[in-house]
């Protein structure tokens, strides 16, 4: 966990130095941005002597931002959507991607770079999951779980395109609204328990550039550790979508989630209880997309 809480570190000064580099932009009163996108892979075979079978997948996500300067005031919203269905002969349809993120933060400046922050987030999923090809049993599914950051701090802002933000007073709550994975004791609840709450550090950051003509980069890191027993065990989630335009109408793009939650333990197949573990997600799709 030293390693973590040094990444961390570096990842702030990080932020900070990089971020001076680049000329302040003026922000407008109501600014909107961001990536809308629907993308589609399809394998078909015939008489293909390696094996195999037939396959289509496809994806829809959503990343923006709105943001709103008045004053010395400053208010800033962030919405993150996806999600991705795959199909094959022999498993059928399954879930290959599902999220729900919302955020909003507002914060008072006297210099136009660091603000005193006050934050809410908010994180779930559309439908529910399985571990396939059990599709009897649902392991999760709509506030099941359900995560929830309330938290005061100081954010440093350069610009509209970068942003580090510190709070030593945050609540995490976990949310698990579904009777039997309450009773299993589901995503670090007591068992029979529908709610799980947590005092902590949490540590936010976020960049948004162009990278070169034509693809740009949106990376979020959020760090978490609780004022407990487990106090420098950090819970990590971290995204990456890289957007690449080839022409008018045509994008690929790439997104990755790493997420480590020191309260949800890894099930072997075998149905054995283990200990927390790195989960690691990539997608990497061609089909439409929207920048705005």
């Amino acid at each position: 966990m030293k390693r973590i809480i040094t990444l961390m570190a570096i990842a702030l000064f990080a932020v900070s130095g990089f971020a001076q580099d680049i000329d302040k932009k003026e922000v407008k009163p109501w600014e909107l941005k961001g990536v809308a996108g629907l993308n589609f892979s399809q394998t078909s075979l015939s008489s293909w002597s390696a094996g195999g079978e037939n396959s289509l997948a496809g994806n829809a996500y959503l990343n923006g931002s709105l943001t709103h300067k008045r004053g010395n005031w400053l208010w800033v919203n962030n919405l993150a959507l996806e999600y991705g269905l795959t199909n094959t002969k022999s498993q059928g349809t399954q879930k290959s991607t599902d999220k729900i993120e919302l955020s909003t933060q507002i914060g008072y400046s006297t210099d136009n770079k660091w603000y005193y922050t006050a934050m809410a987030d908010f994180k779930s999923q559309f439908a529910k999951g399985y571990k396939y090809p059990d599709k009897d049993n649902y392991i999760s599914r709509f506030m099941a779980p359900g995560y929830s950051n309330l938290s005061l701090g100081a954010e440093y802002r350069p610009n509209d395109n970068y942003s580090a933000y510190f709070s030593p007073i945050a609540g995490k709550l976990t949310f698990v609204t579904d009777d039997s994975l309450s009773n299993k004791g589901a995503f670090g609840v007591d068992p029979g328990d529908h709610f799980r709450a947590e005092m902590g550090a949490y540590l936010k950051l976020k960049a948004q550039k162009t990278l070169m003509e034509n693809v740009t980069l949106i990376s979020k890191a959020d760090f978490f550790t609780a004022y407990d027993s487990s106090f420098g065990n950090v819970d990590v989630e971290w995204d990456v979508l890289i957007n690449m335009k080839i022409n008018k109408f045509l994008t690929a793009s790439i997104n990755t989630t790493l997420k480590y939650d020191d309260d949800v333990k890894y099930v072997d197949d075998e149905g054995n209880p283990k200990g927390p573990r790195v989960q690691f997600k990539e997608i990497l799709g061609i089909g439409l997309a929207y920048n705005f």
